[in-house]
């Protein structure tokens, strides 16, 4: 009966990642999922600047970036008309080393990160569907494991003992459904398909392409190859047959012919319902959801996957602390914490953008192709505007205040914030010393050697800056203590104490 430290079922994004993280620290996983092959035919595009932060630390962010599709500028079309560009230059500069929106197919993303995790030892067991599982206490010493039960090749039963589970396995997630959490929330009436072809025209510009028509809807996404793009639109009425009998012949064809867009040839095609729903809770027991497991939504804004993938890393790191024995199981409870808030924020945001860009109503349909095309340019030549919008969709604005880990407070930056990014005179970054997932305490300006000589006893790494003014423009505070978690968050902003960093660690019963 093969053991593991982590079971997780489902190997999309969200479970690769969580797999490549705890393996990284050391933590044995299986990683499970009942399909035969990757899939091929994935609807997830946008990999934002919070997860390429992220990648960093596996090396992964570079080799995202060379293989994806930089977008320099968004243009909104109106009954045939090219009506607006917004010009996404650089719209996150100042922010983030990742100021720009990048498109990298789901499929193209998934095969990278296993080929990562395949360099590490670890292979994605394939045609293995988890049947059930139990929690039960263990023999050996005091506690409790899990014991799965996982189908192979539809026929063959396998037993697996495990100290926790992790459901990544979307929306019909088999784990959601053995721990009874609930997915409430509800289907949006309209259908959609995506469908990657090779085409021609004024639209396939390498830039986002929106048609904002009332009667019609379509997105023309640019892929890495010329020439070749992801289209994402609505499928007419066709009472007559079910969806899996749909063809691209089927799609709504106004919004595509008034783009413009010559369609040479279909690679595939396929049809979807779009869900808003986040389930009740994040972990029962030693089993915990994550990704589409956890929570749906509309693809407004290119966020689920990326949430998916933050999910991963905010649990890996506690998981390989209460397994390695750096910190009480309470630990991971601060999982759900953190991370159900935003995804209820998240789907009732996109619930919001998605249902004004579909609506049929007189009034949404006035804003949509009247108004919008008019101010939406003009607001973005403002630097506010244009930071709100980065932060907004880049998931750089993610923060954990309220956590039960996250304390203090220097100027702007409060316990549970992203570390504010700062690019040197040299080229450099303080997010370079980031690239190690480990505890660290960054000081900006002098230091007091008393903290330095703690954070070595404490096995914390220690860095210092000399004070610059971009340091000031960018939230930080001189001589503040900022003790940063493994996952790039502030946990403690505080004056430089010896005493307060102690005091965070033991309260929490952590150890770094």
């Amino acid at each position: 009966m093969p053991a593991a430290d982590v079971l997780i079922a489902g190997a999309g994004p969200t479970g690769l990642v969580l797999a490549l993280w705890l393996t990284h620290f050391g933590i044995r996983v299986r990683i499970v999922d009942k399909a035969a092959e990757p899939g091929t035919t994935s609807r997830a595009l946008a990999v934002q600047a919070r997860t390429l932060e992220l990648y960093r630390q596996m090396g992964l962010a570079q080799a995202v970036v060379d293989r994806g599709a930089k977008v320099a500028g968004a243009n909104f079309w109106v009954k045939g008309r090219h009506r607006a560009r917004v010009s996404l230059q650089g719209i996150g500069e100042g922010i983030s080393e990742f100021a720009f929106l990048l498109i990298y197919p789901q499929d193209e993303h998934e095969k990278l990160l296993i080929a990562r995790l395949a360099d590490l030892g670890v292979h994605v067991e394939r045609n293995t569907e988890l049947i059930r599982f139990t929690e039960l206490l263990r023999f050996t010493e005091p506690g409790k494991e899990v014991n799965a039960v996982l189908k192979r090749d539809g026929n063959t039963e396998e037993g697996c003992y495990c100290r926790y589970i992790v459901g990544c396995d979307g929306a019909r997630s088999k784990v959601r459904e053995i721990i009874g959490t609930g997915f409430p929330g509800g289907t949006y009436e309209h259908f959609f398909y995506v469908a990657d072809v090779e085409a021609a025209g004024p639209a396939i510009n390498r830039e986002l392409n929106i048609d904002l028509d009332h009667a019609d809807f379509v997105v023309v996404f640019p892929l890495h190859d010329e020439g070749h793009i992801r289209l994402i639109g609505t499928v007419k009425e066709r009472p007559d047959c079910t969806p899996a009998d749909l063809t691209f012949n089927d799609v709504g064809r106004r919004a595509i012919e008034q783009l413009k867009v010559d369609v040479r040839k279909v690679s595939w095609f396929s049809t979807y319902h779009v869900h808003h729903r986040v389930t009740d809770h994040f972990r029962k027991g030693r089993a915990f959801l994550a990704g589409d497991a956890a929570h749906i939504h509309s693809p407004a804004g290119g966020q689920g996957m990326n949430t998916g993938i933050g999910d991963a890393i905010n649990l890996a790191w506690k998981l390989a602390a209460v397994l390695q024995g750096k910190a009480d199981d309470a630990l991971l409870d601060t999982y759900e914490a953190e991370r159900i808030g935003f995804a209820r924020q998240l789907v009732a945001t996109t619930d919001r953008v998605f249902t004004a860009v579909t609506s049929t109503n007189r009034w949404a349909k006035f804003v949509r192709t009247r108004l919008f095309p008019l101010i939406m340019p003009v607001a973005v030549r403002f630097a506010f505007v244009r930071r709100f919008l980065f932060r907004t969709v880049s998931q750089t604005q993610i923060q954990y205040r309220e956590s039960p880990l996250s304390e203090g407070r220097a100027g702007v930056v409060l316990g549970g914030d992203r570390l504010p990014w700062i690019r040197f005179a040299d080229g450099t970054s303080n997010y370079d010393t980031l690239a190690e997932p480990r505890w660290q305490v960054h000081v900006y300006g002098d230091v007091d050697s008393p903290l330095e000589m703690a954070c070595r006893e404490l096995g914390v790494v220690f860095h210092r800056f000399a004070w610059q003014r971009e340091m000031s423009d960018a939230g930080l505070t001189e001589g503040a203590m900022y003790l940063l978690r493994p996952d790039q968050y502030v946990a403690l902003v505080e004056k430089q104490g010896v005493k307060e960093l102690r005091n965070y660690f033991e309260s929490r019963q952590l150890r770094p």
